[in-house]
């Protein structure tokens, strides 16, 4: 039985929350509940949304949710940008991360777009 456990996307995207959670958690102990859980929440956001949209049972609330996904992915890579240029994170982990995401990132316009076209 196919599961979105299957999607390569959800994988990838469950490896970058954990290492988005190792990372994050050598961030300065006043910003748990700041830049550090923010950031988090993103990371969580992009799988669950994968999770949720594939569960809908419908192309157009698929598509939507994977939309969701997207936002959340661009968010993220937005906040580990501003972790680096205040020295929260340094350049390798910052490198490791973004490389992560920019690969979800064209795998999920893949994934979009194949969906949108099945609607």
């Amino acid at each position: 039985m196919s599961t979105f456990k299957n999607l390569l996307i959800w994988q990838k995207s469950m490896t970058l929350v954990t290492k988005t959670y190792e990372i994050t958690q050598l961030f300065p102990k006043e910003e748990l509940f700041g830049l550090t859980s923010q950031i988090r929440r993103c990371a969580v956001s992009i799988p669950s949304n994968i999770a949720e949209g594939y569960g809908r049972g419908s192309n157009k609330e698929y598509h939507r949710f994977l939309t969701i996904s997207m936002s959340s992915l661009f968010e993220y890579q937005t906040q580990i940008e501003i972790a680096k240029n205040i020295n929260y994170l340094n350049e390798n982990d910052f490198n490791k991360l973004y490389e992560n995401s920019r690969e979800l990132e064209v795998m999920m316009v893949s994934l979009i777009r194949k969906v949108k076209e099945t609607n």
